[in-house]
């Protein structure tokens, strides 16, 4: 009898202890455990040049929070990093430029960023000749 009711005891332990850490584990997961739900948040800026790991500040009411955040090292400077658009395929080349187009869409501005809902870019059209693939060289030929 005494060893049925010390395991009973045992196992309640157990049940209270790992409860109490899943909601401390659900707890952490809140965002600086803030109740506020409209929080504006600003561009990511960079620890160093222009691109890489930094940090997003928002705020909310009389509140404020920083993010860790990164931004990519090819990402288009006048789009901004918190715009996400859909591109087209490239153009044809210019001849009196020298320079390929084409456009994107809007499809996502992330952290409540002010966006343009078209954009174009542009890039160097490619110098290359592309020649005709000649055959095996020194087989079948004598």
């Amino acid at each position: 009898m005494e060893l049925r009711a010390l395991c009973i005891i045992v196992l309640v332990a157990i049940l209270a202890v790992s409860s109490q850490a899943a909601k401390n584990k659900k707890d952490k997961g809140k965002k600086g455990g803030s109740d506020c739900s409209e929080w504006k948040w600003g561009p990511c800026v960079p620890n160093k040049q222009d691109c890489g790991l930094g940090t997003r500040e928002g705020t909310c009411k009389e509140e404020t929070n920083k993010l860790k955040c990164k931004i990519p090292c090819n990402w288009k400077k006048p789009f901004g990093a918190d715009c996400k658009y859909k591109f087209n395929n490239w153009g044809e080349c210019n001849t009196e430029t020298g320079v390929k187009i084409r456009t994107g869409t809007l499809k996502k501005a992330m952290y409540n960023a002010e966006c343009q809902q078209t954009v174009e870019a542009t890039k160097p059209c490619s110098v290359k000749i592309k020649s005709k693939s000649k055959g095996k060289k020194g087989k079948g030929k004598d």
